[in-house]
């Protein structure tokens, strides 16, 4: 099994933060994983992309021509990298940004991130709804390894955070489920 995923957004939405999550989430679960960044030359709000890789075997190149999976934080991503999906792959948008879908040939999961994060108290934690909706759409890793690499990146941060971050992890669980 390979998968690769393309996460696009802005700079300060979390896109590189959720892609190091995903790749070394997948290495704690014994698989082989890439991560490449991609940087607008803007420090904030510009451009963000960075490309996982996840396999059983051994990845040669961190490029893939297409990709299985893409997840757009807002509209312009959405509209740069769709062409980037292989047909019959998987597209998950932040619909709380993301108003126009375009392809039917692959499947479309909408679910308004910002909005959810809002709602679980902060918006800086749209990144891990994010990640929870793919582990409950897709189960490309486990909950629990995740959150084991949450609380390790957390550990000098308050409990709240944490508990906050589980919170988005699991709601995103739930919405990708259903998808």
């Amino acid at each position: 099994m390979k998968q690769s995923f393309v996460f696009s957004g802005s700079g300060g939405q979390g896109i590189m933060s959720a892609g190091i999550t995903l790749a070394q989430t997948a290495i704690a679960m014994q698989k082989h994983s890439t991560f490449l960044p991609e940087y607008g030359p803007e420090q904030r709000g510009g451009s963000a992309k960075c490309t996982v890789i996840i396999s059983d075997a051994e990845i040669i190149s961190p490029l893939p021509k297409k990709c299985d999976t893409l997840i757009a934080m807002n509209e312009l991503a959405y509209a740069k990298f769709i062409g980037d999906v292989k047909e019959g792959g998987t597209v998950v948008v932040n619909s709380s940004r993301v108003k126009t879908t375009a392809r039917d040939d692959v499947k479309t999961i909408s679910v308004p991130v910002d909005d959810v994060a809002l709602e679980l108290g902060n918006v800086k934690v749209a990144n891990t709804v994010l990640i929870g909706v793919l582990i409950g759409a897709t189960g490309i890793i486990s909950k629990d390894v995740v959150i084991a690499a949450l609380s390790k990146k957390f550990k000098e941060k308050s409990p709240a955070i944490m508990e906050l971050n589980i919170a988005a992890i699991e709601k995103g669980i739930e919405l990708g489920s259903k998808a």
